[in-house]
């Protein structure tokens, strides 16, 4: 596949002349497919590890976004999916990823959420990252917090630009960490 622009995806078709190329596929339908790719992997582990859960698909800021949820407030089987600090989440979403790239060819930025934990960690992470910024801004030090995954310092990262300070990841691997600081002005 070839990248023509943002919004379209040029694909080469084998059986045609090798000089003809098929119409050209759009962003949404590539995320699309994507989607539904993830999703048949999800349900294939699920029934593997025999746990109930309902597959949400949603495409937004070119991004496709997958859900595991359960009607069952009482279920704890996807608590089992989560893992402690959300280690096996992380790893589900990547060996997710890797199933659509071996279906598609495609890279995939796709996010996994198991019953409701981004959103929840989300709303976490946003609160240490207000009260971390308002230190920064009482002491005017550095603060360097806790190691992150790269999907959660993204949103420390966000936070903390949209409260005025400046941010920086430090660290390599499972050591990954971000400072703040107190912005130049």
């Amino acid at each position: 596949m070839t990248v023509d622009n943002e919004d379209q995806v040029t694909e080469s078709v084998p059986e045609l002349d090798d000089d003809v190329e098929a119409a050209p596929v759009s962003k949404a339908s590539r995320l699309d497919e994507e989607g539904d790719v993830a999703a048949d992997y999800l349900e294939e582990l699920l029934d593997i590890a025999d746990i109930d859960g309902d597959i949400d698909i949603e495409v937004r800021s070119g991004r496709t976004y997958i859900s595991i949820v359960s009607d069952d407030a009482t279920d704890t089987g996807l608590g089992s999916l989560v893992g402690r600090d959300g280690e096996i989440l992380e790893a589900l979403q990547e060996l997710t990823r890797l199933s659509v790239l071996t279906a598609t060819d495609a890279r995939s930025r796709l996010v996994l959420d198991v019953d409701g934990y981004r959103d929840r960690r989300g709303r976490e992470l946003t609160t240490i990252a207000q009260d971390a910024a308002e230190k920064v801004k009482e002491t005017g030090e550095d603060l360097a917090l806790p190691p992150m995954s790269a999907y959660e310092r993204k949103i420390v990262h966000d936070v903390v630009a949209d409260l005025g300070l400046l941010s920086e990841s430090e660290g390599e691997g499972q050591a990954r960490h971000i400072v703040i600081s107190p912005s130049d002005d």
